[in-house]
């Protein structure tokens, strides 16, 4: 499975605002000089996580995204979801139905092997990431990292 570029800012600009003191915001100018991204792309994910319930956008001067929840009831899952949708990326088009191979009818009632054995990796998928909350991947990080987050975010205004 390949996920678009922005699943990998929209993770990682989350997990920037889960190390950001309560109340705190970091704008959108903030986040793409951070990770030196483009500012107006960046805004339309940001927005979606807004959309989702994920982030809350404030506006104004002072303005920027802050977490809409504490971390720990944000799945990584929650985010993804956010940004590039629910559909699973496997789509079974029955080619076993097709061309000169063909079977018949009869012998494809069934679900395709090959769409069920998809279709299982993308709930373990799914669940794996379900499973894992923003404070889970804050818990990972060295002790040092929120204060040199903060730091760094308060330099770039």
């Amino acid at each position: 499975m390949k996920l678009p570029v922005s699943t990998e800012w929209v993770l990682h600009c989350a997990t920037t605002l889960a190390q950001l003191d309560p109340g705190v915001s970091a704008s959108t100018a903030q986040l793409a000089l951070y990770y030196d991204l483009p500012a107006p792309y960046l805004a339309k994910q940001l927005k979606a996580l807004v959309k989702a319930g994920v982030l809350t956008a404030t506006a104004g001067p002072r303005g920027g995204f802050r977490l809409a929840r504490p971390g720990s009831e944000i799945t990584l899952l929650q985010i993804v979801e956010a940004v590039d949708g629910t559909s699973a990326p496997y789509e079974c088009r029955e080619i076993r139905q097709q061309g000169r191979g063909a079977l018949p009818p009869g012998e494809c009632r069934s679900t395709c092997v090959l769409a069920a054995k998809m279709a299982d990796a993308h709930r373990a998928w799914r669940d794996s990431l379900s499973g894992v909350t923003l404070a889970d991947v804050l818990g990972t990080l060295p002790p040092s990292a929120p204060s040199r987050t903060r730091a760094r975010l308060a330099e770039i205004t």
